[in-house]
Order: C-alpha cells, then sequence, then structure tokens
C-alpha cells in the first residue's frame, strides 16, 4: 500500500490545526470558556504543527534525492515531531491534573499580562507549568473526553503523522 504525496498529507495536516485552532477560539469567545496556561502552550504547539506543515506544503520537499531535499522533508518531519511530542507532554500534565483532588492544587494564577510584566520569565514559566485548579477543572467535554484528552488523541495522530513522514522511504 502506497501513502499518499507529502504534499497532499501536510495539506491534511494544515487543514486540521487550522480546524483544531478555528475551534479553540470558538470555545473562547463563542461559548465562553477561557484557556488555561496550559491550553495556550497546547495552542501554540498546533500552531507550530500548523506553520511547519505550510511550509512543507509550499516548499514540497521530497524523501529520495536531491540530498537537500531529502534533509529538508526530514527537517519539517523532525519539525512536526518535536512540537506534537511537546504538545502531548503538556496535554499529559493536564490530564493528570485533572485526575487530581482539587484541594491538593494550587489556587488560580495571576493573568498572563501580569504575570509577563511582573515576573521574571523563568518564575513565569515555572507558575505556568506547574499547572493550578484553572488548568485542572473540565468545563466542557465532548464524547466523554475533555479538552485536554480530546487534544492528547489529536497531537498522538499528529505524532503518528510525523514519524510516518519522518520514516518514508518514497514519495
Amino acid at each position: 500500500m502506497s501513502l499518499p504525496a507529502s504534499r497532499t498529507l501536510y495539506l491534511i495536516t494544515f487543514l486540521a490545526c487550522l480546524l483544531i485552532i478555528a475551534s479553540a477560539y470558538y470555545m473562547e469567545l463563542v461559548l465562553g470558556l477561557q484557556p488555561c496556561p496550559l491550553c495556550w502552550i497546547q495552542r501554540i504547539c498546533f500552531i507550530l504543527v500548523g506553520l511547519i506543515s505550510l511550509a512543507a506544503l509550499l516548499h514540497n520537499p521530497q524523501p529520495r534525492p536531491p540530498r537537500k531535499r531529502a534533509m529538508a522533508a526530514r527537517g519539517y518531519a523532525v519539525g512536526v515531531l518535536l512540537a506534537t511530542l511537546f504538545g502531548a507532554t503538556i496535554a499529559g500534565r493536564q490530564i493528570w491534573l485533572q485526575h487530581q483532588p482539587p484541594e491538593t492544587l494550587a489556587s488560580c494564577l495571576p493573568s498572563m499580562d501580569y504575570m509577563l510584566d511582573v515576573l521574571p520569565f523563568r518564575d513565569m514559566l515555572q507558575l505556568i507549568f506547574s499547572g493550578t485548579a484553572d488548568c485542572a477543572a473540565v468545563t466542557w467535554t465532548f464524547l466523554g473526553l475533555s479538552i485536554a484528552e480530546g487534544s492528547m488523541l489529536l497531537f498522538i495522530l499528529l505524532t503518528l503523522f510525523g514519524l510516518t513522514q519522518l520514516l518514508r522511504s518514497e514519495d
């Protein structure tokens, strides 16, 4: 069984990421769900995957010779893998927080604007990654999955896409 051309797969991935980000903004702006800091990081990861896919789509590198194009094809795949693995790690952290007793979690964080203005960057990152009760709140579900669990599934699918692109031998 042969795979579709890389360009087609990158187009599908770009459109999927566009749909994911549009859904996130719909949930925020229409449904009124405010994203926590971990949600923002996951959004950034989806945006990165979308931008890498768009670049690969426009560049259209082939996995076989010439050598420079093969290196570019691998580079795009590695970029997708790094972004999806980081996003999956963040989603996993949020899922873990969602399964902790609420009383064991820190209270709400200050706003991102405030943290950017007042805190040193390292302290801000430490607060964001530690997670809070905000990150643990399950305010919306789809098919029984929280937003973080849905994101994890999407990151897993995108990771498989990245692995497929990295390991494919011909177009």
